[in-house]
């Protein structure tokens, strides 16, 4: 699948035909960052994707932020962003302490995707993609996540967690 940011200067070919995962969280961080009710990310495994190529990373800006606080309930997978090996959160007890890699396209400022590194410095093997900006993605199955502080209702019936997945 192709991802795209909004002004198209960011692309690439996600890692697998389809994610691992696919999370709306409703913590307060993915509100503020998605500007929106709760934000979706696609989990991938970061395999042909990190690191980032060069004209990748020329592309595109970093920012980096501790993750094991209240305003770091994002959504990231893998065994990333400590969870189980389906995906995750980064609230994970492994991840307390670890650091988020927020990237960004350098010219429309649109949020790309997450990598995030344990309180050891050790990356995980998946980055959370910004699932608006996957060309082709199939959003049925998605787990709503941090539903103790959702602003809308869950649809009836979709897996649901009031905090991240265990």
């Amino acid at each position: 699948m192709e991802v795209k940011c909004q002004c198209g200067s960011v692309s690439f070919k996600t890692p697998t035909d389809a994610p691992i995962k696919l999370y709306h969280c409703h913590c307060t961080h993915c509100r503020r960052q998605s500007g929106s009710a709760y934000g979706t990310s696609a989990i991938f495994t970061s395999e042909a994707l990190v690191p980032l190529s060069p004209e990748l990373e020329e592309k595109m800006s970093v920012w980096s932020r501790p993750t094991g606080t209240e305003q770091s309930k994002a959504t990231q997978g893998g065994t990333e962003e400590g969870g189980t090996e389906q995906g995750g959160t980064e609230e994970s007890e492994a991840n307390q302490g670890g650091m988020m890699e927020c990237y960004f396209c350098k010219v429309c400022g649109n949020r790309v995707m997450h990598r995030a590194r344990d309180s050891r410095g050790s990356e995980r093997g998946t980055v959370s993609i910004k699932a608006g900006l996957v060309e082709g993605l199939k959003w049925e199955g998605g787990v709503h996540i941090h539903t103790s502080t959702a602003v809308v209702p869950v649809p009836e019936g979709a897996e649901s967690w009031e905090e991240g997945p265990e």
